[in-house]
């Protein structure tokens, strides 16, 4: 069970006591306390469950009628929920603080134990794959219940060419915590404990990548710097964390027969290569009607010949300075999805109520912003760094939608409840652009609406001009990689190849940022993983052109939609709106809403 990754936010700092009553997160409905009987217990009974599973089922997959394999997934799924709820506890703990080395140690262990505990499980999903096809269709025909979980096999049997020796995958699970993951926990220690002095205040890391939002370009600019300045000193350690996790994937790649280093994340997320190959090639082509005229409308706003880094993000010079109070956040967010259907807010609600967020900024706890859904038995919990901008509203209703998706996709159960990435942003998305529109219908001056088609702008070139930059930056990364080891020196160089096209040519770079590949912890935790925010932004503005039309029935489709978790492929769970995401010209009726937005700018200035 791993966590998911932070979404990075970038806002303004603010006083929390000016914000009200930020919430924390209860977590004793998955445990009461670290050393509760119950954690004990439930760590027992999954070493136990496992060697009765291999005991039960190992060699012995393909003697078994429908009832008898139905009854293997089942208990299968059982052991995915201890496992998970157990994980999920130990590791939402240590993200709260993750310099606090008891919490690092409780995760860690529990992490020794699942991994050992669960080695001897390796063997169904290999042995499963070993099932002849007409056997398994057999089967399948013969039992409702079984063919429920058809999705579920669908994606294990798709890696049945990249599979290794029974042998070799027990090693493979039971050394992935001394390599791919121990290299994850360094990186995320090394940037929870990054301390800066700016002011004579000492801040952390995400304090001052806030600070690139500030009204005062001075700070920006000082910000910025600061930020050149320490990773900088600590290049080489994160050129080392790079240099090993992308030789030992070109390693497992290679072993596997994988024909990409993208290839497997394809795979994990049940999308074919050329439909992404289509999306990036999209944005790609796009950069100059999006990112690269916003960006020269925006230096004109900024009376400024050239942007610099610090300038990306800055407010516009007629935005007032605004400061959102937690509780009209909440308002915002929860009336925005109750417009769109009441059953939305009624599902957002406990979020705020029962303990299922964790919104302030405190010393030690982990950057950015998520939702984990921990276990379709318990329920999500959110994690944000509120600091009261406008924009830490939409990463609310940004990750309250991801919340709502899981809570509704938990009644397939565990094995069919996940969503692939490149879904798995559509709820997320679509809830920002609810309070988004909510927002924009409510401006009562031109010089409101234009600062918050600005901020949207900027939010949707983040997600998809940024975030493709970011797949290609990889993308180079480990094609490199693979030709031998690369200095500091030579990442630097790919970063600024990516960052040159994807913004244009109204920016000017500072001596530092070719270092700012270095704290994206997407590269680090889960490679290939950033195209999965530019596919959920392109469905979603298709998606939400589809609701503005009055198409009848729509919320319920989407609702139902939500619903299906993983258990459908984005084919099937497109199809109802008259929507393809294989078709090329699928993601321009998205990148085309994000132009008419700057459309819309642009004619502000006439």
């Amino acid at each position: 069970m791993t966590l998911p990754l932070p979404r990075p936010v970038l806002d303004a700092n603010a006083s929390a006591g000016a914000l009200g009553n930020l919430p924390e997160w209860d977590l004793r409905d998955l445990y009461p306390a670290p050393d509760a009987a119950e954690f004990a217990q439930d760590m027992a009974w999954l070493k136990a469950a496992c060697t009765d599973f291999a005991a039960n089922y190992e060699g012995k997959l393909a003697g078994l009628d429908a009832d008898g394999l139905l009854a293997c997934v089942e208990a299968y799924e059982k052991i995915d929920i201890t496992a998970g709820r157990l994980m999920s506890y130990a590791g939402l703990r240590y993200y709260q603080n993750t310099m606090d080395s008891e919490r690092a140690k409780f995760m860690a262990d529990a992490q020794d134990k699942v991994t050992d505990y669960t080695t001897s499980l390796v063997f169904f999903s290999l042995e499963f794959n070993r099932l002849e096809d007409a056997h398994l269709d057999r089967l399948l025909a013969e039992s409702a219940g079984l063919a429920r979980y058809k999705p579920v096999f669908d994606r294990m049997r798709a890696m049945r060419p990249h599979q290794l020796s029974d042998e070799l995958e027990r090693f493979l699970h039971d050394e992935s915590v001394v390599g791919a993951a121990a290299w994850n926990r360094l990186f995320d220690e090394t940037m929870a404990g990054l301390t800066f002095t700016l002011e004579g205040e000492e801040m952390a890391l995400e304090q001052v990548l806030n600070l690139l939002t500030d009204p005062d370009r001075a700070r920006r600019e000082t910000a910025a710097r600061a930020l050149a300045e320490m990773f900088g000193k600590n290049i080489k350690l994160f050129a080392r964390i790079h240099n090993t996790l992308a030789k030992e994937k070109e390693i497992h790649d290679r072993w596997r027969k994988m024909p990409t280093p993208q290839y497997g994340r394809h795979l994990a997320n049940h999308v074919e290569p050329e439909v992404v190959e289509a999306l990036r090639n999209a944005v790609v082509a796009a950069y100059p009607k999006l990112s690269h005229r916003y960006y020269r409308l925006k230096a004109k706003w900024l009376g400024l010949d050239k942007l610099q880094v610090w300038d990306r993000n800055a407010p516009l010079p007629t935005e007032t300075p605004k400061l959102v109070g937690w509780d009209e956040a909440k308002d915002t967010v929860l009336s925005a999805y109750g417009a769109f259907a009441p059953q939305m807010a009624t599902i957002a609600e406990p979020f705020f109520t029962k303990g299922w967020i964790d919104a302030g900024v405190k010393p030690g706890k982990a950057p950015g912003a998520f939702a984990h859904p921990t276990v379709t038995t318990v329920h999500p919990y959110v994690m944000l760094n509120y600091l009261g901008k406008p924009r830490d509203v939409m990463t609310l209703a940004h990750e309250l939608g991801h919340g709502v998706h899981q809570v509704l996709a938990a009644g397939q159960g565990e094995l069919l409840s996940s969503t692939p990435l490149t879904l798995a942003e559509t709820a997320s998305v679509f809830g920002e652009m609810l309070t988004f529109r909510k927002l924009l219908d409510a401006a009562k001056t031109p010089a409101e609406k234009k600062t918050l088609l600005a901020g949207k702008v900027e939010d949707m070139i983040n997600t998809v001009v940024r975030q493709i930059a970011f797949y290609d930056f990889e993308c180079k990364l480990h094609d490199a990689r693979r030709q031998g080891e690369l200095t500091p020196d030579d990442i630097n160089a790919l970063w600024m190849s990516v960052q040159a096209q994807s913004l244009g040519d109204a920016f000017e770079f500072m001596d530092g940022y070719e270092t700012f590949w270095s704290y994206i912890p997407h590269f680090v935790h889960s490679p290939f993983y950033v195209y999965a925010y530019a596919f959920g932004d392109g469905l979603v503005n298709a998606l939400y052109a589809v609701y503005a039309e009055g198409t009848p029935g729509f919320q319920e489709k989407y609702f139902e939609m939500l619903s299906a978790g993983g258990s459908k492929h984005h084919k099937e769970l497109l199809a109802p709106f008259g929507l393809d995401a294989s078709d090329p010209s699928f993601w321009d009726k998205g990148l085309s809403m994000i132009a008419g937005f700057i459309d819309e700018l642009e004619a502000m200035e006439d």
